[in-house]
């Protein structure tokens, strides 16, 4: 326990083990002597010693063969590096108990709380129990990495002092909906028919992925329109599809007059993917622009629709969904990957709010911006999704919840985000981190939006 509020929050944990838990064995290292105690610590202190348990001034043999310890030292106050007796404590912390699991009391000691980096030194948490809302530095990487299961604990603060920021951290429940039973009288008519517009020849397979994770998703009926070079392969990998030939160039890519029977197709859907596995053949290029440009509808942009936009003059006519992994975030802004992997939060906002669409910048932590401003960050999500083709579901994904109007169109394309995160998680815990392949997302989806609908 530090000297301060963190430090009074710590000893109140230790009275209520003591007098209710009755460990083993307790031990309560105060780091600084009882005189330099803020009032509130001070008063925690002497309830701790009424309660009758005793407290130390220095580490002991018997403490490093804890089974837990809870860092109490500092917590949300820090204002740059931890100094002194502070730091040479977390490096004890964080080094000397070898066998204990790491509980961190509002905030891990010495990490920033309203910055995703941190100076000096920081505890490696297993388990954070932060208080009335998360915090900042607790939700980016690279502190996210030493935070450990993050658990919100309610202390009475009212509402109003954190529900009207422009940064949120999304939570299933608000999406709870979207996998919620479906009335007795429903039809495939109900839940939105998805025009994909993808794939060309040696790249059917992620026109495929994204056409079915739309079905997965619960859209009712899903068109994919594909070159003939790539057809065979579509309807081979998904069956339930619905396919439509367009012209394509000697490459087997979309040709620029394929522009007018993508225009027809998409009469009477609810929402255009455009993107994975189209190339950036010239004539892709201006079909894609000229949709973009002409479509009313909700548009899902991601891969080469994101490529074929980027460099050009466009601002949204319609609803625009933009999921570009940092390098596509950097063509599209003309940054470097490094400029944009620094300021990913700035980057995404300030993008979604010049071209009225909403940004779903993806990587660790992946933020989804929207043209008002406000940026939400999504918790889900494991590295075994670095693969190809894991983008080409969220595609899929997001455009079939948008189809089904269940829920407001941020709600979707953030249930979309959170789903294809937590399928992530839960496919690597089966099937390990390496041998997970885009597809797995598309297995493990179900098990995710049961998660959701059990909230």
């Amino acid at each position: 326990c530090g000297k301060g509020n963190n430090g009074g929050d710590g000893l109140a944990v230790a009275r209520q083990l003591y007098t209710r838990a009755r460990p083993r064995e307790l031990h309560v290292f105060l780091a600084v002597p009882a005189g330099e105690l803020t009032p509130d610590a001070a008063m925690q202190l002497r309830m701790l010693e009424v309660s009758g348990c005793p407290v130390t001034f220095g580490l002991t043999s018997a403490m490093r063969r804890a089974d837990v310890v809870v860092d109490a030292l500092l917590g949300t106050g820090l204002h740059g590096p931890a100094k002194g007796r502070m730091a040479e404590l977390i490096g004890e912390i964080n080094n000397g108990f070898p066998d204990a699991r790491i509980v961190a009391l509002d905030m891990p000691s010495g990490m920033a709380s309203d910055t995703a980096d941190s100076e000096g030194e920081y505890v490696r948490a297993h388990h954070t129990v932060t208080f009335t809302a998360p915090k900042v530095g607790q939700v980016l990487p690279p502190n996210c990495d030493s935070v450990g299961e993050l658990r919100v604990s309610a202390i009475g603060s009212p509402e109003s002092y954190y529900s009207q920021g422009w940064l949120s951290l999304v939570e299933r429940i608000w999406f709870a909906s979207l996998v919620a039973a479906r009335a007795p009288g429903s039809n495939k008519g109900t839940f939105g028919h998805v025009l994909v517009v993808a794939g060309s020849r040696g790249k059917t397979g992620a026109a495929a992925m994204a056409g079915m994770a739309a079905l997965r998703a619960g859209a009712g009926l899903v068109t994919v329109a594909t070159p003939a070079s790539a057809l065979a392969g579509v309807a081979h990998f998904a069956p339930e599809l619905m396919t439509v030939e367009v012209p394509e160039t000697s490459a087997g890519t979309f040709s620029k007059a394929a522009l007018s029977a993508v225009l027809e197709l998409a009469r009477g859907k609810d929402v255009v993917a455009i993107g994975p596995g189209l190339t950036m053949h010239p004539e892709t290029v201006a079909m894609v622009r000229a949709l973009n440009a002409e479509l009313r509808l909700p548009v899902v942009l991601d891969a080469d629709g994101l490529n074929a936009v980027a460099g050009s003059v466009w601002k949204a006519e319609g609803p625009r969904i933009l999921t570009p992994h940092p390098g596509e975030m950097a063509r599209l802004c003309g940054l470097s990957i490094a400029e944009v992997q620094s300021t990913r939060m700035e980057t995404a906002q300030a993008f979604a709010m010049a071209r009225g669409a909403t940004v779903v910048l993806k990587g660790q932590r992946t933020l989804i911006a929207f043209p008002d401003g406000e940026v939400w960050i999504n918790p889900t999500g494991s590295p075994a999704m670095a693969t190809g083709g894991t983008g080409d579901v969220l595609t899929g994904l997001t455009a079939g919840l948008l189809a089904q109007k269940v829920v407001a169109p941020a709600l979707a394309v953030a249930g979309a985000v959170w789903l294809h995160g937590r399928a992530g998680e839960l496919g690597a815990a089966t099937l390990g981190e390496q041998a997970f392949v885009a597809t797995d997302l598309l297995r493990f989806l179900p098990e995710a939006m049961r998660e959701c609908a059990t909230v």
